[in-house]
């Protein structure tokens, strides 16, 4: 058969089969409209699961939630995990990030700031902090583009080449009160030395209100991006602040000194909520860094054979019975992140010390040398202690807090389980303690 017949018998039979079904002819020519003129015109977008979150009008929340961190610093317990906050910040001109996240959710960045922008269009790259937790992610970002300029303080300037090698050609430094114009949107920053790195500012968005302060009223949370959703964050504010920012009080005070006369709609730290109740957290914070404490006593010791505890435990009552507020910590299975955040507001600290192998027991070591670094507002202490046949943990105890302001009010050390008299003797120094506790504003 010739070829054109054949052709022109299948047109014929292809007709006849749309005509008997006229559903099937319905679908197919929707799907050619459909790939012609609809698909061939569109943009395909490439979806995410990942969450970002519009913060104010061109602000965006772009960083990582960390659920399963346990250990910060190979020291601070993160029992509700934290997170890594980061900004997005678009003006009419130049696009910004604030801050980026910990090594390992680099990706996850990148894929939230592609649903906004294309990461090629970023002009800036804000490093308010260079701890690897804040800035791990630089050199990632930074390879997104040619263009983008690193902004830090001098000393930021010096880190970023060290830790993460960025060229100082990329790097733009800012000092205090320097601004950088988004077009729309203006940055001024906010040199913020010792909170609580050397090289750290705050970085305050005009236009919006916005105050971002790295670390600086921060919490160490997981769960919920907003300071009112979480019904006790004060408590895992006052934990991060008595592990992060209580050494360095001072600076702390001069922190809320520079940021006092801002208008503040919002504080976003960079880790944990966003603080949209704005006098909750800064009214804790004022108390803080002033070092203001409650008539409270921390107690915290380790006992092996169990006559340290029962030292522990006649003070424990008779602090109790004079009306002041006692929290106790076995430092077998403290939570150090707990303990620091009692010190934050505790007028006094007893410390239940054995002795083992001619020094003080090493979990009590850990303990003084922590109150020492930590530098609560603590005023008053007694140190307690039993041992088997040479006593030293007083000595070596006192001898780590000499240069503190701490005032031992009494101390005790005895061989073995202690006798009525010892107990008659511990009552007394409580008593002391309790005195001096409530006398002191």
């Amino acid at each position: 058969m010739h070829i054109k017949s054949i052709i022109s018998e299948f047109k014929v039979k292809l007709i006849e089969y749309f005509i008997a079904f006229p559903f099937i002819t319905f679908v197919c020519f929707s799907s050619f409209i459909f790939n012609q003129f609809i698909l061939s015109n569109v943009k395909v977008i490439k979806m995410s699961w990942r969450n970002f979150v519009k913060i104010s009008e061109n602000v965006y929340w772009v960083g990582a939630k960390d659920w399963n961190r346990r250990l910060f610093d190979a020291l601070i317990p993160l029992p509700k995990g934290t997170s890594y906050n980061a900004y997005l910040v678009l003006g009419e001109k130049k696009k910004a990030l604030v801050d980026t996240v910990n090594p390992g959710f680099e990706n996850e960045l990148e894929d939230k700031v592609k649903q906004i922008i294309d990461p090629s269009d970023l002009d800036y790259v804000v490093m308010n902090h260079a701890e690897p937790d804040h800035a791990g992610a630089v050199p990632h970002v930074m390879a997104w583009n040619s263009k983008a300029k690193l902004v830090t303080t001098r000393m930021g300037a010096k880190m970023a080449q060290v830790y993460y090698k960025v060229p100082s050609e990329r790097i733009e430094i800012v000092g205090d009160q320097s601004t950088i114009d988004l077009g729309g949107k203006t940055f001024r920053f906010i040199e913020a030395p010792m909170l609580h790195w050397p090289e750290t500012m705050f970085t305050y968005l005009q236009e919006d209100k916005i105050l971002f302060p790295c670390d600086f009223f921060g919490s160490h949370l997981a769960k919920e991006l907003y300071d009112d959703e979480v019904e006790d964050l004060l408590v895992h504010a006052q934990r991060y602040f008595g592990e992060i920012m209580m050494p360095f009080r001072l600076n702390a005070e001069k922190g809320l000194d520079k940021i006092k006369d801002l208008e503040i709609k919002m504080i976003a730290p960079s880790h944990g909520p966003i603080h949209r109740n704005l006098q909750r957290i800064l009214e804790a914070y004022r108390k803080w860094v002033k070092g203001e404490t409650k008539q409270k006593a921390t107690i915290v010791y380790a006992t092996m054979w169990g006559s340290t505890e029962k030292m522990i435990r006649p003070i424990m009552e008779t602090l109790a019975s004079e009306g002041v507020e006692v929290v106790l910590y076995n430092l077998s299975m403290a939570d150090l992140g707990d303990l620091a955040k009692d010190l934050v507001d505790s007028r006094a600290i007893i410390l239940g010390a054995p002795t083992v192998l001619a020094g003080v027991h090493p979990l009590a070591l850990y303990a003084t040398y922590l109150v020492k670094v930590l530098r609560p507002p603590t005023k008053f202490g007694a140190i307690l202690s039993s041992y088997g046949w040479g006593g030293v943990a007083i000595k070596h105890v006192q001898e780590i807090l000499g240069q503190s302001k701490l005032e031992v009010v009494g101390t005790l050390e005895i061989n073995g389980p202690p006798s009525e008299e010892d107990i008659k003797q511990i009552v007394e120094i409580g008593k002391n303690l309790a005195k001096k506790i409530k006398e002191t504003p």
